[in-house]
């Protein structure tokens, strides 16, 4: 492994948490990469991540509040971390760096920008790699591995339930506005929306939605403006190849357990995972593993796979390791070792799913792709 040298872009939650496995892929694969960059202009959450860089032992990094300050021209990968609705602005304005990008979630905010960013992309020759972390949590994993190996037959039905917490709160409050986040369907689900694609190995036709803003935040208050994100929704994606696929989000259910169940039947079974939510919201809950179990059509004994995480991957962020084995991945398609595994047109189809179901929640009628 050649070594490299990451900028990140927007320190905040997510940033920190590249932060880490960044580290993390350093000391347990003894890679040789390093931050060399925090770039955000919040003067708070910039110091607290130059902290932690430094604690990290990524000595030689330096905080700029913009793309400007930085100087460096040895950067090998930018990691943009930023509220969503600067992605574009900030792609754009990287593309001619001829630099890997590892772009957050959502890809855009909207399909313009989303086209947009297409457009440029078919003259950039180095690795654009959207962060769709939930694909490489273990049980996801495992769970896909299963579906590949034929396990349940062919395919029918597919399903992800998220019951989870309200948003957090985030600088400026920018996830409270669906203009600035793309809308809950886009900046949340755009995650299950590439999933359900991967899931089922097919593209989505038509979509159809019901959904509201019923609980969270109906009190809150910002210069005169009520957010305007829904906060739990039911959809239906069908595929092009007969699959069928639902998402149901319900994000007033902090105390459910487990956050997220993924499902998929076939023709010789049914296939679940099961997802713990962040350990940090459940302080004395125990030990909590994810599983994936195989029920088959003949009734014989489920078959089990405990997935249990390494206690370093689980404290260094929310997403149950996944963003450490997407920093492996991603830095070896950096080294020219490998291929691109989420693509521009991957994060893009996904925002096009998320704001199809919000359309559809909208007028009342199903929505074709």
């Amino acid at each position: 492994m050649k070594a490299l040298r990451y900028a990140i872009i927007g320190t905040g939650m997510m940033g920190q948490e590249h932060l880490r496995n960044i580290a993390l892929a350093r000391d347990i694969q003894g890679w040789p990469l390093t931050v060399a960059a925090l770039v955000d202009p919040d003067t708070g959450m910039r110091n607290s991540a130059l902290e932690l860089a430094r604690s990290l032992r990524f000595e030689e990094v330096q905080a700029v509040a913009g793309l400007d300050e930085l100087a460096d021209s040895s950067i090998s990968a930018y990691v943009i971390a930023s509220p969503n609705f600067t992605h574009h602005s900030i792609v754009t304005r990287l593309l001619p760096l001829g630099k890997a990008i590892l772009v957050e979630k959502p890809f855009c905010t909207t399909l313009t920008d989303c086209e947009d960013l297409l457009h440029r992309l078919d003259q950039f020759s180095a690795p654009l790699w959207v962060a769709m972390e939930y694909r490489y949590m273990p049980a996801t994993a495992r769970f896909l591995e299963r579906l590949a190996n034929g396990d349940i037959g062919t395919i029918r039905m597919l399903s992800i339930r998220e019951h989870r917490y309200p948003f957090l709160r985030k600088v400026g409050d920018w996830n409270r506005f669906s203009e600035k986040t793309g809308g809950t369907l886009v900046e949340k689900c755009c995650h299950h929306f590439d999933l359900l694609r991967l899931m089922s190995a097919a593209e989505p036709v038509r979509i159809f939605a019901s959904g509201a803003m019923d609980v969270n935040h109906l009190d809150e208050s910002y210069a005169g403006r009520t957010p305007d994100i829904i906060d739990n929704a039911q959809v239906i994606i069908e595929f092009d190849n007969g699959v069928r696929g639902m998402l149901e989000l319900c994000m007033f259910a902090e105390g459910a357990e487990p956050q997220e169940q993924l499902t998929a039947i076939g023709d010789k079974g049914k296939l679940d995972a099961s997802i713990p939510g962040p350990d940090r919201f459940w302080p004395d809950a125990g030990e909590r593993h994810a599983r994936v179990v195989f029920s088959p059509r003949d009734q014989s004994t489920p078959q089990v796979d405990s997935i249990v995480l390494d206690p370093s991957l689980a404290a260094a962020g929310d997403h149950h390791g996944s963003t450490y084995y997407q920093h492996l991945r991603f830095a070896r398609a950096v080294a020219g070792d490998s291929l691109v595994e989420v693509t521009a047109r991957d994060g893009a189809i996904a925002v096009q799913m998320g704001v199809a179901a919000q359309e559809s929640i909208r007028t009342g009628r199903a929505v074709e792709l």
